[in-house]
Order: C-alpha cells, then structure tokens, then sequence
C-alpha cells in the first residue's frame, strides 16, 4: 500500500545529521532507512533527495516514501467486525475459536486470510503485521498495522485491558508478580518458576460470587498464557481452560477477552482508544450464574 510520512524539522533539529533525525525524531529503524535508501525517492526534503550524510533544515519536511508491500496469505472471504481504521492501522474485534496466522493445521481459516481478502477488495494490499496476538480461543481486540513504520512505532507501546471469568470468589484487587516459565516436556503448557521470564498481571474484580468472578486485567508485561497461567498460579483458573486445569462444562474455551486497547498514533499523535464488549458466551455465563446483565 502506498504511503507517504512527513516530518517537519523543527528549530532544535537546524542542521541535525540526516541520518540521525531519521533515527530520533522520525523513529526510522537502521534497517528500515536503509531499504528507503534503496527506493526511487525514498526520503526527501523539500521535494528533493536527502541522504543520510547529509543535514536537515528548520523549516523544511522531511518526507519518507514507504514501499509497496505484497501479501502473502491466501484471501478468504469471511466476517470482519471492524471497529477503527485509518491509513496506518485496522482493529477488529476476533471472535473466539479463529488464529490470528495461518499456522500448519490452520491454513486458511485465520483473521489473516479475512484481512487479505477484506483488502484486496478494496484495492490495498499490505504485509499482516498484528501488534498483539490473541490465542485462537480468546476473543477482542487486535490491532494489525498496515505499514512496517508504524508496526515497529508501536512496540511495546499499547496499553491492553482484558476481561477474564475465573473460578472461585475474588473480591478484592491484586498484583501477581511470578516469573513464568514453559513447563518441562510441555511446549505450550507454562508454569511459574523461580528461573522464568519476569512476569506482572494487575487484576480487578467488577463482579464476582461464591463460584465465579469476572476480573479486569492488564499487564506489565506479555508473556504466552500469562493470564491464563497466573490465575491458575491463584487458584483461580479461567472458566473453560481446561489446559490450566478448568472446565469446560460452561463454556468451551478459556473465557477471556482483549475488551480494550488505546495508543498515541505514531503518525497523527492522537491518542486512539477502542473498546469491544464482551462476547456473547461470556455474557450468558455472567447472566446464569452470577445473575447480572453486563454489556
């Protein structure tokens, strides 16, 4: 997809090298300057070549032409709920029991293949660059970028609030703070263990009873599993999660859902914040056994 930056040179950046406001203020990766080197009018000022060795100039814009890009993944018509989208970025809401990538077992039924072919019929054509992924059965929110600027602008800079059904009565707010690990002889099963990766989950319970509790979370850290594996780690393992030891009588997955996400736009600097309410099987079970309507 064509797209095209701008960046002014403010008075602080008067004669900065080129290569290094490309760097600090455009926030261009070395390797991503070095591929608009090689396109025809792949950075300019003011309309004409710059190069890296070269200086900017208060004043003038700096523009970066970024290239063209070609899906890989095989289009697939399907449903698509959308709720933003702009020239950099696409958010949909992913029902359960659908993988974000294709992946050996799952070929062409994933949120890629209904991205594909979503944008093809409209004429634009990107590399899938999801910036969060969700486990095939847990539902929300996924924000995919639709250019490598914008996908590398946001690393680790969104901020995600996920809604959990747990086992068990929670009624007060906590922190978990336990490294994480993959369990041995497992690879896909983790644990906490003294040797894991650092791993932070806050949670917050909105509604809850003797037998279940629905918790806001959010993270300090994204680790696979983490909140699967910490509210196991509680003693409170998510309703459905049979591979953290829950059950599925009431529902068939594990009930968790990415309800929210916000960011300041890389490109527009507005801050963008989405929400998506909470699916249809997690509500029914709040309505069954916790007798509250929720939206």
């Amino acid at each position: 997809m064509d797209r095209k930056l701008a960046f002014h040179v403010t008075d602080d950046c008067d004669n900065m090298l080129a290569q290094r406001f490309l760097r600090d203020k455009c926030g261009l990766s070395a390797r991503m300057i070095t591929r608009l080197k090689r396109e025809k009018n792949g950075i300019l000022m003011d309309g004409k070549i710059l190069r890296t060795i070269d200086y900017v100039q208060s004043g003038k814009n700096v523009e970066i032409h970024l290239p063209n890009e070609k899906s890989e993944i095989e289009p697939v018509e399907g449903k698509l709920n959308i709720v933003f989208e702009d020239d950099d970025f696409l958010i949909v809401d992913k029902p359960p029991f659908m993988p974000v990538h294709p992946v050996k077992q799952h070929q062409n039924d994933t949120l890629a293949n209904i991205v594909s072919y979503y944008c093809k019929t409209r004429g634009e054509e990107f590399t899938f660059r999801a910036i969060n992924r969700l486990d095939k059965d847990t539902s929300g929110l996924v924000i995919i970028a639709k250019n490598r600027f914008c996908a590398n602008s946001l690393k680790n800079k969104t901020h995600k609030i996920y809604y959990a059904l747990c086992e068990g009565n929670i009624d007060k707010s906590g922190t978990v703070n336990a490294p994480i690990a993959l369990q041995e002889n497992s690879k896909m099963v983790r644990t906490v263990q003294s040797n894991g990766m650092p791993s932070v989950t806050h949670y917050k319970p909105l509604i809850s009873n003797n037998k279940f509790s629905l918790l806001e979370l959010w993270l300090e850290t994204g680790r696979t599993h983490q909140i699967r594996c910490h509210m196991s780690y509680l003693g409170h393992t998510l309703i459905g999660d049979d591979l953290y030891g829950g059950s599925l009588k009431i529902m068939s997955r594990q009930a968790l859902h990415c309800g929210e996400v916000n960011f300041v736009h890389p490109v527009t600097k507005n801050f963008i914040k989405v929400k998506a309410e909470l699916p249809i099987d997690m509500k029914k079970v709040i309505k069954q056994n916790i007798n509250r309507d929720i939206y």
